[in-house]
């Protein structure tokens, strides 16, 4: 691009050596290409309206229109020898349009600014569509930067153009960065963890998550903070430097879930045969996957009975087709047990006493006081007491 850009300012510069004859021929020739670009550009607007938007097309044609008059103009001013070289022609327009012309140039610089984000932003969609590994988010959070980018060089150029000194005011940016970065410590603590969110993908939009003690589906996932809906349809925003410094729990990253339900079984069942049993019924549900393959294993002696842990597997993972998975699987065992007479029992203690305290007894009914007519008591071999003296004791 810039030995182009040398070799036409080389031509322009040896205009200055054209004879009377020759000057005439090359003015007419100049002026009838900026007749020809002017009736080209009635051709190439319609493409460009179907390739692009149409303040788009209207913004590259107008730049274009707009660098080939500039070329026009320097043109004749070196041929009629006005100016010796480019340069100085240059300095010439600058001096004699002034203030116009660097506002003319200025615009030119933002024109283009956005001319050339709309084609980072094409360029980095083609980019993405080729590679699946890279989200949406990230190809947006990209488009953002080289925007921010562009639009920051444009408006350097252009006060530059203006001839600002640009030293003062990276100075003053930078003790205005110190003071803004010291007064929004936790704001731009979430702008960083949003940008590391956004590029490790530990989950994405759709994704059933448990974050900081909030569990639900992910619904946005900003520079700032994520959100997340609850199955209590709580709308719930996390700062994304809390959601980067704790446990990220993604029940659906990979498409499928598993799942465990606990079942007792009386010490005195077949345990092997109960959990035979209880394999093969979460097969035949149409809730659970056959691959992986369900199974139960057993978990361990609890008070009552042996527990059985029964693992199955779920695609596309929700809170609802998790509990009507659970609620099948439960309801299903039940039943199977229930026809099969495998007890699941219900919660039992032993009682035992002491040998020292002479051991755990239980009374009879001749062990039971009785109580007479007038409200008193009788105790073995003794005579009947008052309820007053009773109450007494």
């Amino acid at each position: 691009m810039s030995g182009l850009v040398a070799g036409i300012l080389s031509t322009i510069d040896q205009l200055a050596t054209f004879t009377e004859t020759q000057q005439v021929a090359a003015t007419v020739g100049i002026l009838l290409g900026l007749v020809a670009a002017v009736w080209a550009a009635r051709y190439v607007q319609p493409k460009l309206r179907r390739r692009f938007p149409r303040h788009v097309g209207n913004v590259m044609l107008l730049a274009a229109f707009g660098t080939l008059l500039l070329a026009a103009v320097v043109s004749l001013l070196v041929l009629w020898e006005q100016a010796t070289t480019t340069a100085n022609a240059l300095d010439q327009i600058n001096n004699t349009a002034g203030k116009g012309v660097k506002i003319l140039v200025a615009l030119a610089v933002l024109a283009s600014a956005y001319i050339v984000t709309g084609f980072v932003k094409k360029a980095i969609d083609r980019f993405v569509e080729g590679h699946e590994t890279i989200s949406q988010h990230q190809s947006e959070i990209v488009y953002r930067v080289s925007q921010l980018t562009v639009y920051v060089s444009a408006v350097a150029i252009i006060l530059g153009l203006w001839n600002v000194d640009l030293s003062g005011l990276l100075v003053g940016a930078g003790f205005l960065g110190i003071v803004v970065g010291m007064a929004a410590r936790q704001t731009l603590g979430a702008l960083l963890a949003g940008f590391v969110l956004m590029f490790s993908r530990p989950f994405e939009i759709g994704d059933w998550v448990e974050i900081d003690d909030e569990e639900g589906i992910v619904t946005d996932i900003s520079i700032v903070n994520t959100r997340i809906q609850t199955f209590a349809g709580e709308y719930v925003m996390i700062p994304n430097d809390i959601v980067s410094g704790t446990k990220i729990v993604n029940k659906s990253r990979k498409g499928r879930l598993r799942i465990e339900v606990e079942v007792g079984v009386d010490y005195e069942a077949d345990v092997e045969r109960a959990a035979d049993l209880a394999q093969e019924t979460i097969k035949d549900l149409d809730e659970v996957l056959t691959v992986p393959t369900p199974k139960v294993v057993l978990k361990e002696f609890g008070d009552s009975a042996v527990t059985l842990v029964l693992r199955f597997w779920i695609d596309k993972p929700s809170a609802r087709r998790q509990w009507r998975a659970r609620t099948a699987v439960i309801e299903s065992v039940k039943s199977a047990f229930d026809d099969e007479d495998v007890k699941i029992p219900f919660p039992q203690r032993e009682l035992t006493g002491r040998e020292e305290s002479g051991g755990f007894r239980v009374g009879s009914e001749s062990d039971v006081p009785e109580t007479t007519a007038d409200g008193g008591v009788t105790d073995d071999a003794s005579e009947p007491r008052e309820a007053s003296e009773v109450n007494d004791e």
